[in-house]
């Protein structure tokens, strides 16, 4: 075994008794929860600027950030938007039950989901509902069109129950960031 960043590198036989190298991640050092911590609050920092706040030299830096990114860490990077300004601000949650439990109906709706822009976030939940879907639209009445034209067209749904945000108390964006 030989050790290679913050994991270690195992060799092993594979079916056909070749040597293979499988990489295993330990925990990532705390250098690395502190870049994802900066980067979670602004992306747009700069390598130099990210390299000054964890006291590294910004190549480091640079080559931590891209394994970070290859090994999944980081998923993508985004701007977030502002939803009045874009005429978006009326946000519901949609509550969606299947009208029966069938890996059909749930992969029509899973599919559904992935075109249709209003819908910034869709989970398959469990309790009394199947999916809960977060929605972003002008007005009450963008939102009625919504649940008639687009979601009573998916003819798997069998109910769905609706809340609307009054106001928003927390939205980081974030993910926790700590040693496990």
């Amino acid at each position: 075994m030989s050790v290679r960043g913050n994991g270690r590198t195992i060799f092993a036989a594979n079916a056909h008794n070749h040597i293979q190298e499988t990489f295993i991640m330990e925990r990532l050092d705390e250098t690395d929860l502190e870049l994802l911590r900066l980067l979670q609050k602004d992306a747009t920092l700069t390598t130099r600027e990210l390299a000054q706040k964890v006291h590294l030299s910004p190549t480091p830096v640079f080559e931590r950030i891209k394994r970070l990114k290859s090994e999944g860490y980081i998923r993508k990077v985004v701007a977030v938007l502002d939803e009045e300004k874009l005429n978006c601000s009326f946000v519901a949650f949609c509550y969606i039950k299947m009208k029966q439990h069938t890996f059909g109906n749930a992969s029509k709706i899973m599919e559904a989901v992935q075109d249709i822009e209003e819908v910034g976030e869709c989970y398959n939940i469990s309790g009394d509902y199947d999916f809960l879907m977060k929605v972003y639209v002008s007005s009450m009445k963008e939102y009625q069109q919504f649940v008639l034209r687009i979601l009573g067209e998916l003819d798997c749904i069998g109910g769905l129950n609706s809340c609307f945000v009054m106001g928003e108390v927390k939205n980081t964006y974030s993910v926790p960031v700590h040693r496990r």
